[in-house]
């Protein structure tokens, strides 16, 4: 999902003996293998993480780690793993979180898993902040490179500093490496024009943060001018959305939680309201329950602004025309409102 393929890696190279096998990027083919033998209402990264399991699997994979969420995924890995093994594939599933329940050690055991017990948690530990910081820079490169003086600076200096944290040897070594590269970022030339254009994106946590399944939306509208706001990310879905839970449901819209990231995208929308946001942008999967719930309150708190919201639901045949085509006209009409 996204570049989060980077600390995980890095994570499960120094924890386990076992070969560690990288999945391959997001492509074309990876939708069509998941869709060819996923049931067809069901949501789009089901069809995803099922396609880059069996491309894991071609490349030699036998155990599967996943990680389910807080709707229905969290239950689809048995239904994964049996379609696997329909398909004549030798392979296990290991969904660390099932049905909102995280597995305990002593079910962790009866996996064929050769865990490192020294440096475990300093392992653990330099994959949490080196999350961290990916999200820090990814939040300041959505702010900032729709700017740039020199197209593409943003996505080199960013690519060079991924490389560097998958061979970082330490917390001192990757602290040194995320501050320099901040540096990097914060010396790109910019030229900020006095009229600034914000668009807040919200929606099913898949869809925003792989780029293959939101046809890289946010380079899209960087590249228009526009800066973008996502509040979905690693750090927040895991260290920050619990806690921060109880204080949405004090949200005069909603009084219970909807599931997934549905009264958080609701919340969300009232925040980028009041912030003064020229417009929102809803994306999720085709069949995604909580979101289709979440849209009609998220449409009626964006009518009390008057804050314009444009809805986008994903799936293989989306088309890259018709995506682009009403993207671009609800680009337009932000900067005819702004003018």
């Amino acid at each position: 999902m996204g570049s989060y393929g980077v600390p995980i890696y890095y994570l499960l190279t120094h924890i386990l003996e076992n070969e560690v096998v990288k999945p391959p990027e997001i492509t074309s083919r990876t939708l069509e293998l998941g869709s060819k033998y996923s049931p067809d209402f069901v949501c789009t990264p089901f069809k995803y993480t099922l396609g880059t399991m069996i491309e894991s699997i071609e490349k030699g994979a036998n155990l599967l780690i996943q990680m389910g969420g807080g709707c229905r995924y969290g239950y689809y890995h048995e239904l994964q793993e049996q379609i696997l093994k329909d398909l004549g594939y030798s392979c296990t599933v290991l969904n660390l979180v099932s049905g909102g329940r995280k597995i305990s050690y002593k079910e962790l055991k009866k996996y064929p898993l050769k865990i490192k017990k020294r440096h475990f948690l300093k392992s653990i530990y330099i994959t949490k902040k080196m999350v961290y910081y990916m999200d820090k820079m990814d939040d300041y490169i959505r702010t900032h490179r729709c700017y740039e003086k020199k197209k593409g600076s943003f996505d080199k200096v960013r690519k060079e500093m991924l490389a560097s944290f998958a061979k970082v040897k330490g917390v001192r070594d990757l602290f040194k490496t995320y501050r320099k590269y901040k540096k990097k970022m914060e010396d790109i030339p910019l030229n900020q024009p006095e009229r600034r254009i914000r668009v807040g994106l919200i929606g099913e946590l898949y869809t925003l943060m792989e780029p293959a399944a939101n046809e890289e939306v946010e380079k899209l509208l960087n590249s228009y001018g526009f800066e973008v706001k996502r509040y979905t990310d690693v750090t927040y879905l895991l260290f920050e959305k619990k806690r921060k839970v109880r204080k949405y449901l004090k949200n005069f819209f909603v009084k219970y939680c909807m599931g997934a990231d549905a009264l958080d995208n609701i919340h969300h929308t009232k925040e980028l309201c009041e912030e003064g946001y020229d417009g929102i942008i809803h994306m999720k999967s085709s069949f995604c329950t909580p979101e289709i719930g979440a849209m009609p309150i998220i449409e009626k708190v964006a009518q009390e602004y008057q804050v314009p919201v444009l809805f986008f639901s994903m799936d293989m045949h989306t088309s890259e025309t018709g995506f682009l085509t009403r993207l671009e006209a609800f680009c337009d009409m932000l900067e005819m409102r702004k003018q």
